[in-house]
């Protein structure tokens, strides 16, 4: 199949890059059709918490999307990352992962409504896990 039939995510996460509701919306879209993503863990410097969000979340999105996930880290603002994403990149659609509103800052500085006007289709999720499972629990869930 040529590349252009290929749709292109963005998936944007830290705390819940790796969470079953993540996951679960991944595994869904790869079944839809095919496709490729790639995790952007923003406003997060190098540390050794992004390694280990990285570390751990790519392995898992990669099982949920059937092939490779590519990841990414911003230091910057959350929405500057994404937009430098964007502009650097050839998506399709953002997947924006969140913790629920009374715990998120992306929700409560309005980054979906903010990240919608870069021109790409945009779905957010909330997820109550504020920390990625183990991978062997969800993988061992999985079919």
């Amino acid at each position: 199949m040529e590349s252009s039939h290929i749709r292109r995510v963005l998936i944007v996460a830290n705390r819940t890059a790796a969470t079953p509701t993540l996951l679960e919306r991944v595994k869904q879209l790869a079944r839809e059709r095919p496709s490729a993503f790639t995790l952007l863990i923003p406003d997060a410097p190098k540390s050794a918490r992004t390694d280990w969000t990285m570390e751990h979340a790519v392995p898992l999105l990669e099982r949920a999307a059937g092939g490779r996930v590519d990841g990414l880290t911003g230091q910057q603002d959350a929405f500057d990352a994404i937009q430098g994403a964007v502009r650097d990149g050839n998506f399709d659609e953002i997947l924006i992962s969140t913790l629920p509103k009374r715990m998120s800052r992306w929700l409560r500085r309005d980054l979906v409504r903010r990240v919608e006007g870069l021109g790409l289709p945009v779905t957010a999720i909330e997820s109550t896990d504020a920390q990625p499972p183990d991978p062997g629990a969800w993988a061992a869930a999985t079919p």
